[in-house]
């Protein structure tokens, strides 16, 4: 049975971030001239497959069904595919995705596929060329995240997730033009509130368009209809166009707190348990990896059992200033 938390959550979902390194640069996640010293791990410092295939068979055997591969860039990481190979095997993983960049997914979209990864999502926050390179730090450039996206299709990834992050003054533009390119395709596109996670990107309120001010101006030229959740704890409020165009979602961490369907668990590239994507502090896990798949189950399930978090929810009510975790280095 699948432990719960102290607030009644189950722990369904798992996040492994494989890198804590980018290609990008992009300002809300892992800019340039303020990521802190000292975050880059080296190959000795990220477990090795056989320690995040221990990790997964027992996140699995306390009720983990679903689980997303991220970074930094996960595509950066050496023989990925072999990774994915031996997680989809794991009893227990239904569901097995993978976050990305898109810019290196032309050359490994279908080797992905072969091994057995199950669903994509691609980050995008412009369709301009120029903004989409100053967006990514000036690293970044369209052509190879759309040829990421075609390759994806050709190698059979039927419906992709495509993630905006929208800033006020920085992307608002792009919100039509995305939803224009994305309609009429299987792919879905969702919208995100720039959030508040870690504490070297500059986050203030004031840049946080709210996803209701975005479903507003895309219902404007694009009639929407809401849509039930297809399952409890799906933190995108999905919409369907009224034409039968498809369909786009919205994820309003921000102006819409979810925290109290949160079940996800996080382990970063070192080996730290994350509870929340908010947190300042992990838990070291690499020696009881070691340790074994038993030793680990139980430890995991008593590090759930005693877990609280909903910083969302308490965002309001005057959050601690301490620095919190970056977000490349756990994954979004």
């Amino acid at each position: 049975m699948a432990p719960r938390d102290q607030l009644g959550r189950p722990l369904h979902d798992l996040r492994v971030s494989v890198i804590e390194t980018c290609n990008f640069r992009c300002p809300y996640c892992m800019p340039a001239d303020s990521t802190p010293p000292g975050d880059t791990l080296g190959r000795a410092g990220r477990l090795d497959f056989d320690e995040i295939e221990t990790a997964v068979r027992a996140f699995a055997r306390l009720g983990v069904s679903k689980l997303r591969l991220t970074g930094g860039e996960p595509l950066l990481r050496k023989d990925l595919p072999v990774l994915v190979a031996r997680l989809a095997k794991v009893p227990g993983i239904t569901d097995l995705a993978l976050t990305t960049n898109g810019a290196l997914l032309a050359g490994q979209a279908r080797a992905l596929r072969e091994a057995g990864l199950h669903r994509l999502t691609v980050s995008l926050d412009a369709l301009d060329a120029a903004l989409f390179r100053q967006l990514t730090g000036g690293r970044g450039e369209l052509a190879d995240v759309l040829y990421g996206i075609a390759a994806a299709e050709a190698a059979g990834f039927g419906s992709l997730k495509i993630n905006c992050v929208v800033q006020r003054g920085i992307n608002e533009s792009q919100v039509l033009p995305l939803a224009g390119h994305f309609r009429h395709t299987p792919h879905v596109l969702r919208f995100i509130e720039f959030m508040d996670v870690g504490t070297c990107n500059r986050w203030q309120e004031a840049s946080v368009v709210c996803s209701r001010e975005l479903r507003d101006q895309i219902n404007a030229t694009w009639p929407l209809q809401p849509l039930q959740a297809a399952y409890r704890g799906e933190v995108a409020r999905r919409h369907a166009y009224a034409d039968g165009a498809g369909e786009v979602g919205f994820v309003s961490s921000v102006s819409a707190p979810f925290c109290g369907d949160c079940h996800r668990a996080r382990l970063s590239a070192d080996g730290q348990l994350f509870t929340c994507l908010f947190a300042g502090q992990g838990r070291p896990l690499r020696e009881i990896i070691a340790a074994g798949e038993d030793t680990l189950t139980a430890h995991l399930r008593d590090a759930w059992q005693a877990r609280a978090d909903r910083y969302s929810e308490q965002r309001t009510s005057g959050p601690g200033s301490g620095r919190r975790i970056e977000m490349y280095f756990i994954g979004g």
